[in-house]
């Protein structure tokens, strides 16, 4: 006699991949981002200027010192202009702790007003706030200082888990520091302002990069707090 009841087989589900897996970056450290083929950035937020607003010879003068900027410069930038909505949750919350705070009675109805302006006109206006990135590069192949097997050794292995060990990690952020100098110092004689991002700010960064709708109704918070899984 054959047993003719049907036996469930249980399928094993497949582990999706987290999304980190498409993300090109390794690790975030000590104010870098390291990429998974080895290769490391370092991030500048810089100010902005109003072109239209110069006269003629100064809009030809801020020509000609980025044009040098430029031409002193012998490996890759990228800049980044990002448009993102203004974040104005923080400062509500802030206005809803004071007014609670406020013993008052006539300033407690002042902010709860101005509170409900400043919501109200966001919320109409879709007031966007712009940002300006400039991201400078570090390959070890392009270190034209080293010999060509000695850049080649250095990458012979662009693993998928790349961990850099601590000495070639310290010796490359040098040689990307050289690099920053001269950005800062060109990007400076121009009258903009810089600030080098650190591991917090470059983290929240790509947060909400890679997850804008997320990021706005629920921050990232500090790093350092932050539990991880694995």
């Amino acid at each position: 006699m054959f047993d003719t009841t049907k036996t469930k087989v249980k399928k094993k589900t497949k582990k999706r991949p987290s999304t980190q897996t498409y993300l090109p970056i390794a690790e975030i450290k000590e104010d870098v981002v390291i990429l998974k083929d080895g290769t490391l950035r370092k991030v500048l937020m810089t100010s902005s200027i109003n072109f239209a607003l110069k006269s003629e010879d100064e809009q030809n003068a801020l020509i000609s010192s980025y044009v040098s900027f430029l031409n002193s410069l012998d490996f890759p930038l990228q800049i980044i202009v990002q448009s993102r909505k203004l974040q104005i949750k923080p400062y509500i919350d802030r206005l809803a702790a004071s007014e609670k705070k406020q013993p008052n009675e006539l300033l407690r109805i002042q902010i709860a007003d101005y509170r409900s302006f400043v919501q109200e006109l966001v919320d109409i206006g879709q007031i966007m706030t712009k940002r300006f990135y400039v991201i400078i590069p570090y390959d070890p192949t392009s270190n034209k200082h080293k010999s060509f097997w000695a850049r080649t050794k250095e990458v012979m292995k662009p693993a998928f888990t790349i961990r850099l060990k601590e000495e070639r990690f310290h010796q490359r952020k040098e040689e990307l520091e050289v690099r920053v100098r001269q950005v800062s110092g060109g990007l400076q004689s121009m009258g903009l302002q810089l600030v080098e991002m650190d591991t917090q700010a470059l983290i929240e960064l790509y947060y909400t990069t890679y997850n804008p709708d997320i990021s706005f109704t629920d921050a990232l918070g500090d790093i350092d707090k932050i539990q991880i899984s694995t």
